[in-house]
């Protein structure tokens, strides 16, 4: 086990696993597995969706809006999402059989009302830190490993934020499940390949 290396586990939430509000296909069949890697590092940081009820990346918030579609919002393009992960609710929570006794960390996302945060590191806006990039520097960590929902939203951004950050970056792509909108898992495995962010 490295000291300088952390897993970064994504969102794993009921709200994302069969039977959830945004239900990512499989999502749960992860759980084992990231459980099964905490085994191999020391250290271990855990995001949390967490969304007020009347969140404006909600298609819900918008007349006449679906879900799935895209609107213009003052920081780019945003995927219009089903209501989810609400702050309290048990769709939030973290699925049950997640092993949660090794976190150090939880660092909770997603709650500013006007702003979505896919990433762990920044807000949608690209520049609203949630603070995690200066906990690992401040922490000496050099190398973050991750895992968790979805592979081509969060866990994407994640990974991308993480590398133009300094950090040496590995998705474990059997521990993560997709979305899949339109192709963008393809995409996501593009985008990696082009940044040099490691596929495990």
């Amino acid at each position: 086990m490295m000291k300088n290396s952390v897993l970064v586990v994504i969102d794993v939430q009921n709200d994302f696993c069969p039977g959830g509000k945004l239900a990512v296909a499989g999502g749960d069949a992860v759980v084992p597995l990231i459980n099964g890697m905490m085994g191999d590092f020391a250290h271990v940081v855990l995001t949390q969706d967490w969304h007020p009820a009347d969140h404006s990346s909600f298609a819900s918030r918008h007349a006449g809006a679906t879900p799935f579609t895209s609107i213009e919002m003052p920081y780019g393009p945003q995927t219009l999402w089903p209501d989810h992960c609400i702050i309290g609710s048990e769709g939030a929570a973290f699925h049950g059989a997640l092993d949660m006794t090794k976190a150090e960390l939880i660092i909770r996302k997603g709650y500013r009302k006007a702003i979505d945060s896919y990433s762990a590191f920044f807000e949608n806006d690209h520049t609203t830190p949630t603070g995690l990039g200066g906990y690992l520097k401040e922490r000496g960590f050099t190398d973050v490993t991750l895992a968790g929902l979805a592979f081509d939203y969060c866990v994407r951004y994640s990974a991308e934020d993480a590398k133009a950050l300094g950090f040496n970056v590995t998705v474990v792509e059997r521990a993560t499940r997709a979305i899949d909108l339109g192709g963008t898992a393809e995409a996501t495995r593009k985008s990696f390949a082009e940044r040099g962010i490691m596929l495990a």
